[in-house]
């Protein structure tokens, strides 16, 4: 029975994951296509800094303008749905948030196969 609730528990665990990763990487490509529109710089601080300013202020904390910039980073090196789908079931936002910040995509690769192979810690 123990291990029955344990599995059920780490199965709703992962797909809970999942659907933030999903819904962070959704916000990030919105982000880059329909407000930012390829801007960067000033523009692009200004509208991160007062839709972070916005989001905050109707679901609370943890929409910030950093979580935000994660976010565009992160539809900018998945650039793939179904790729970022497959990678967020086995390693955790908090996985994938320091993983994409490695420049060198064959870097970022292998890291990434380490971290699923060896059930590496975010630490």
């Amino acid at each position: 029975m123990k291990h029955l609730i344990e599995q059920s528990r780490n199965r709703v665990a992962v797909q809970v994951n999942s659907a933030a990763t999903i819904l962070y990487w959704n916000i990030g490509k919105r982000i880059r296509e329909e407000v930012l529109k390829g801007q960067r710089a000033e523009y692009g601080k200004r509208v991160l800094s007062e839709l972070g300013k916005e989001l905050t202020a109707t679901f609370g904390r943890g929409w910030g303008e950093q979580q935000l910039r994660h976010c565009v980073r992160c539809a900018e090196v998945f650039s793939d749905e179904r790729i970022l789908y497959t990678l967020c079931t086995e390693l955790s936002w908090s996985h994938i948030r320091q993983l994409m910040f490695i420049d060198d995509k064959l870097k970022r690769d292998f890291y990434i196969e380490m971290c699923r192979m060896e059930h590496w810690s975010v630490r």
